[in-house]
């Protein structure tokens, strides 16, 4: 049976808890395999095929919360933008601010008996009863919501405990002594011992309602702040772009755009789809793309990617890539999923949030009756139940992994690594072994001539010399396509000047050509073409050899080796830093592999491995009990990434090793591979560092509530403030370079 990946955006969610029973009810369904998270709102569902997408909304319903399917894709999307109006930040503003006014006068006068006057405490009433009720509606309504439904959350424990310190002031107030005239009012840190009948707590119903609402904002405001990254991706994309049609410049919306329109692109524009320049060049800043600082030139022949900046001359693109194939919107997909799974320690922590809220409820019906059996204090008793209710709120349990996640997977798409999802963090912390493809990951992958060397004495004749054996051999190459010929054709007409062209030529397929230029018979290729034309030649010590003969004597050789990027040392020493140790993996000959090896530092070399037998390679390593990461750019290289525990695919490669790699480094630069494995391992920390804060903080606070060491409105800053401190670690991924 075929299965169908929906994504629905989940309304109603307040805390970990609420993600995880959405979750298990989803999860119930025949077929289903669900992930709901929490920080983005958004359920990631895998189902059949033949099941509606209505029954999963359905089911959301029946659980307590709303769901939306997904809207149809809009023919000319407007980009996405922060709005700093946003209808629930907005809301949640406007709550929190009216309730910081009328509960500052309260927790003055219950804190300050000097500023207690007669009748200060129906002042307090008349203050914190708008804040309980209207402040706190939020936390009362999503309790009432998920109790129909036979279900506890943070937000039960908000209400009830507010709900109970409330009542137990009304009761007080028109019961008890409390509304007494000239009834003062002492404040105690820890839960207070006195007659029960003359404690108010409406300092505790109103400053916690307040400071869970200053939690809940600021925790808003900064999950905003860290999907922005992935906002700013989506935003790069061009609206329109100018398309040649029948000669004529038509200004056509970017999803009108077909594969093999011509886009006109002016200096200053965006370039509005992947494609290849035809005409023109330019420099263009891929800067927002790849995080490459310098501008890359382009000419004719260039590949060119959607959302990057034409900087000066005026180019004609023709499309190769348009809508959801562009490099752009697989990146926003490819974070939008990373930042929708969850990793293994995020799954211990859901299920923790799950059973929490019901075992807190237990623990604070456990200290009310502890406490009044142990000093038959009913104050003390509701004190200590209420302070246990308010601080083991397990929001910070929720927030966690998620805004670590969105964090570092956003940052990691300015700086044009793609993180494909959480499970790849813990890979990069177990790796010792980086394996590097060597073409095109630690070379360019362009052949550049390294050395001419002209023979003298018994092969050598009067008056050749490097010059003219470099224009005879490339004036011969230049009518070939071979790589090979290329570098050579090019070194000589760089150096030579313009070449002379060949009266004849001819290519013999896998040896080299010969052909007549100035009247000389010239042959340039392998010691096995010169032999089949009788010429006698001297064995070539380089690697990456080529011949030149010409009438019947061998002149000399032409050493041609691909050129080493100007990044692969520094990028080995950087993984070297990490920890890793790199291998050198390579289809080339040992000599040519040994000599990369050595210009940019790497010991050990595993040459002339065949395509095939790359994946091969990797399995030995395992089986050796190294952990490998695999970087690679080719079609050869993706059942190497796909072996190894890490895969690691360059961007500038082909698709197959992209959809292969656990990472994607979208610049063909090695040295952001390191990046890439710090930045996971950064992340990886972060997340750990909040759950260990969020667990531990409440394994160490619920005991001291338990035990009457904690005012109920301490504590509920205390709880307000642990979710703020998580959601701000993460932040700091932000400032990762």
């Amino acid at each position: 049976m075929t299965s169908t990946i929906t994504e629905l955006t989940i309304g109603g969610m307040t805390c970990a808890s609420c993600a995880a029973r959405v979750e298990r009810k989803l999860n119930r369904m025949d077929g289903v395999s669900a992930t709901v998270n929490y920080a983005t709102e958004k359920a990631r569902v895998e189902h059949p095929s033949d099941l509606p997408v209505g029954e999963l909304i359905a089911t959301v319903v029946k659980t307590g919360y709303t769901a939306e399917e997904p809207p149809p894709p809009d023919p000319e999307p407007e980009p996405v933008r922060e709005d700093p109006e946003d209808p629930e930040l907005a809301s949640l503003r406007q709550r929190l601010t009216l309730s910081a006014v009328l509960s500052a006068p309260v927790v003055l006068l219950a804190m300050v008996p000097s500023l207690q006057f007669d009748h200060w405490q129906w002042l307090s009433l008349t203050l914190a009863a708008p804040v309980v009720v209207w402040g706190g509606l939020p936390f009362h309504r999503a309790a009432w919501a998920n109790l129909r439904h036979g279900a506890a959350t943070m937000d039960t424990l908000v209400s009830v405990g507010t709900l109970a310190a409330f009542g137990w002031s009304l009761w007080a107030l028109f019961l008890g002594d409390a509304g007494m005239t000239g009834m003062r009012h002492g404040f105690d840190l820890t839960a207070d011992r006195s007659d029960g009948s003359s404690a108010i707590y409406l300092e505790v119903a109103a400053g916690v309602v307040t400071f869970i609402l200053l939690g809940r904002y600021l925790e808003a405001r900064a999950k905003r702040k860290a999907g922005a990254a992935l906002r700013a991706l989506m935003e790069l994309g061009a609206k329109d772009a100018a398309v040649l049609r029948d000669g004529t410049e038509v200004r056509v919306p970017v999803a009108g755009l077909r594969v093999g329109d011509l886009l006109v692109v002016r200096p200053g524009e965006k370039i509005a789809t992947d494609g290849t320049v035809t005409e023109g060049a330019s420099a263009v800043d891929a800067s927002l793309l790849t995080g490459e600082s310098l501008p890359l030139d382009v000419a004719p022949g260039s590949p060119v990617t959607g959302g990057c900046v034409n900087v000066s001359g005026r180019l004609v693109v023709e499309a190769t890539r348009v809508g959801a194939d562009t490099q752009l919107a697989r990146m926003a997909r490819l974070v939008e999923e990373a930042q929708s799974g969850k990793a293994a320690v995020q799954r211990l922590a859901d299920r923790v949030s799950a059973v929490f809220v019901p075992v807190v409820l237990l623990i604070a019906l456990g200290t009310l009756v502890g406490w009044l059996l142990a000093t038959d204090d009913p104050t003390a008793a509701f004190t200590a139940a209420v302070a246990v209710l308010i601080i083991a709120c397990p929001c910070a349990l929720g927030l966690a992994t998620p805004t670590a996640l969105l964090v570092g997977t956003g940052r990691g798409a300015q700086l044009g690594i793609l993180i494909k999802g959480p499970e790849v963090l813990e890979s990069t912390r177990r790796i010792d072994t980086v394996v590097l493809d060597k073409t095109g990951t630690v070379t360019t992958g362009r052949m550049h001539l390294a050395g001419v060397r002209v023979y003298g004495g018994t092969y050598g004749t009067e008056g050749a010399d490097e010059d003219e054996l470099l224009r005879l051999a490339g004036a011969l190459e230049h009518s070939s396509e071979h790589p090979v010929a290329r570098a050579v054709a090019e070194a000589a007409a760089e150096r030579c000047g313009p070449l002379p062209v060949p009266k004849t030529f001819e290519n013999v397929p896998g040896l080299g050509v010969r052909g007549s230029v100035d009247g000389r018979l010239v042959v340039v290729g392998r010691a096995a073409l010169l032999a089949a034309e009788g010429i006698e030649a001297p064995a070539a010590s380089e690697p990456g050899a080529v011949h030149v003969a010409w009438d019947g004597v061998a002149r000399g050789t032409l050493t041609v080796a691909d050129t080493v990027k100007d990044t692969s040392a520094e990028a080995v020493a950087r993984l070297r830093a990490l920890g890793l140790r790199p291998v050198l993996l390579t289809g080339d000959h040992r000599a040519v592999a040994e000599a990369v090896a050595d210009e940019v530092g790497i010991d050990e070399v595993i040459a002339e491995v065949l395509p095939e037998g790359k994946a091969e390679v990797i399995r030995r390593l395992q089986e050796e009990g190294r952990t490998v990461a695999m970087v690679g750019d080719g079609v050869n290289d993706a059942a190497a990434l796909a072996t190894a525990d890490l895969g690691l695919a360059m961007g500038t490669g082909t698709d197959a090793a992209i959809e292969a790699g656990d990472l994607t480094l979208v610049r063909g630069d090695l040295r952001v591979a390191a990046d890439a494995v710090r930045l996971s391992r950064r992340t990886l920390a972060t997340i750990k560092g909040n759950l260990g804060w969020a667990f531990g903080y409440n394994v160490a606070a619920l005991p001291l509530a338990a035990a009457g060491l904690l005012n109920p409105m301490i504590a509920g800053l205390a709880m307000a403030f642990s979710s703020v401190f998580v959601v701000t670690n993460s932040l700091r991924l932000r400032r990762f370079t």
